[in-house]
């Protein structure tokens, strides 16, 4: 097969793909009950099912995980002795977030002035559902089959967070063994910039309450001599970063540096949404903060609100600390470190108290081998421009559970997820580009895997 025939074939197949996005967008396919339906998982889970069976993956099937949800995994033969390729991607999806808050409806999929194709789930993940059964249509309609033997698992409850794929690969490990695994749930760091995430940061949280009272109390009464809980709380949250922004945890070294793709100042800036006139912080480059850095963050605090407040001193106070994790540390090593930086902060002998809410190493995916050389080139001819590397501020756990679960296998991350489609955010958004780029990489990269 030629590269130019894929990628005829792949332009051809676009029509067919926006049309199969929109039907697979219309599941309401949030992996929580309390916020929609489980038979609209089970709507999204179905229709992939049919899908890749028509593909020629006649074992395709669902399996119930540890958390209730339900993955999807099959497998379809290439030539004998060609590698093995396991293709990841998840068919749930977030919350909308506020319907009110939409330019187009939440569960439908519309074109809008720019040309990008809105809805939930268009580029994260669906998206990438998409394009890998256009990159393996296009293999087929060109060749009639596979140039390498293609597994597939599809995750039902990535979105959550529950942990029910981790468990799975552990427990099926010669199901999912494979040579190279692609994990499509990222994207380029911009609009037709093919590129690879070859790091991700680890990520552990904790809960910290500070106690002073039996009993929230008159303000006006007791205020002065008797201790306020939140002030203490805001004291020792405070000390998470020096002047200039930079996290500054006690025995976490926060100085590291990233050698690969730089991140714009202005093009974050934009991305990240700040205000004008807002400073962005941190001593290092963006990208060193964004992927070479520890990061602390507030991501919640339990105090009254403002509207309903009363002139009382509180009780106790508390707050949900999340802490970032670059390559070289440990979500272990970074938790204990962030509770006894805390707790040795504590102002007027508070009573303070940390429970472990969650905690994930971060990762460093493959940077050479036959695997990786075979996509950079598939990426680079679909897009002809030079790919470039990344790292993720996010955490995507399941990459560790792969690695250590298939030590030899080389590990890649790509997808359609650019920062202009808005992730997790109102208003989610793919470029029809991205997916039908990605997907001719893709088939590339199997083509030259294979061969």
């Amino acid at each position: 097969m030629s590269s130019e025939e894929l990628r005829n074939s792949v332009k051809g197949l676009m029509d067919q793909a926006r049309s199969d996005l929109a039907e697979l967008v219309s599941y309401r396919s949030v992996a929580d009950p309390e916020q929609q339906p489980p038979e609209e998982c089970k709507k999204a889970a179905d229709w992939i099912v049919g899908k890749f069976r028509e593909l020629g993956f006649d074992d395709i099937a669902t399996s119930e995980t540890s958390d209730g949800s339900h993955c999807i995994h099959g497998s379809a033969a290439g030539p004998e002795g060609a590698p093995t390729v396991l293709l990841y991607c998840h068919y749930d999806v977030q919350p909308p977030l506020g319907e009110d808050i939409w330019r187009t409806p939440v569960w439908e999929l519309v074109e809008g002035d720019d040309g990008r194709w809105y809805g939930r789930g268009s580029a994260d993940c669906k998206g990438n559902v998409i394009m890998h059964l256009t990159a393996l249509r296009a293999l087929k309609e060109v060749d009639g089959s596979f140039p390498v033997n293609v597994k597939l698992i599809v995750e039902g409850s990535e979105e959550q967070g529950t942990g029910g794929l981790e468990d799975f690969v552990p427990e099926n490990v010669d199901l999912l063994r494979a040579d190279a695994i692609s994990v499509v749930d990222t994207g380029n760091a911009e609009l037709g910039l093919p590129t690879l995430t070859t790091s991700l940061r680890g990520m552990t949280s904790i809960d910290v309450t500070i106690e002073a009272l039996d009993s929230a109390m008159h303000s006006g009464m007791f205020g002065g001599p008797a201790p306020d809980p939140v002030a203490g709380l805001t004291a020792i949250l405070a000390s998470l970063h020096d002047a200039d922004g930079n996290t500054t945890v006690d025995g976490l070294d926060n100085s590291g540096t990233w050698s690969g793709e730089e991140y714009e100042a202005d093009q974050f800036r934009r991305d990240a949404h700040v205000l004008d006139g807002v400073d962005l912080v941190g001593s290092g480059s963006v990208a060193d903060m964004l992927w070479a850095r520890y990061d602390a963050t507030v991501v919640g605090i339990d105090i009254p609100p403002v509207v309903g407040s009363a002139s009382a001193i509180q009780a106790s106070a508390r707050a949900r600390v999340s802490l970032r994790i670059p390559p070289g540390g440990t979500g272990q090593e970074a938790q204990d470190a962030l509770i006894n930086h805390l707790e040795s902060r504590v102002p007027w002998n508070l009573r303070f108290s940390a429970d472990r809410v969650a905690s994930g190493d971060p990762f460093t995916g493959s940077l050479s081998g036959p695997a990786f050389d075979s996509l950079k080139a598939g990426l680079e001819e679909a897009y002809g421009r030079e790919m470039a590397t990344i790292g993720q501020g996010g955490s995507i756990p399941l990459c560790n559970v792969f690695q250590e679960t298939y030590p030899e296998a080389e590990i890649m991350l790509y997808g359609v997820e650019e920062p202009k489609c808005l992730i997790h955010a109102p208003n989610e958004s793919v470029d029809p580009s991205e997916i039908e780029n990605i997907a001719l990489g893709e088939a590339l990269f199997l083509k030259n895997f294979g061969g």
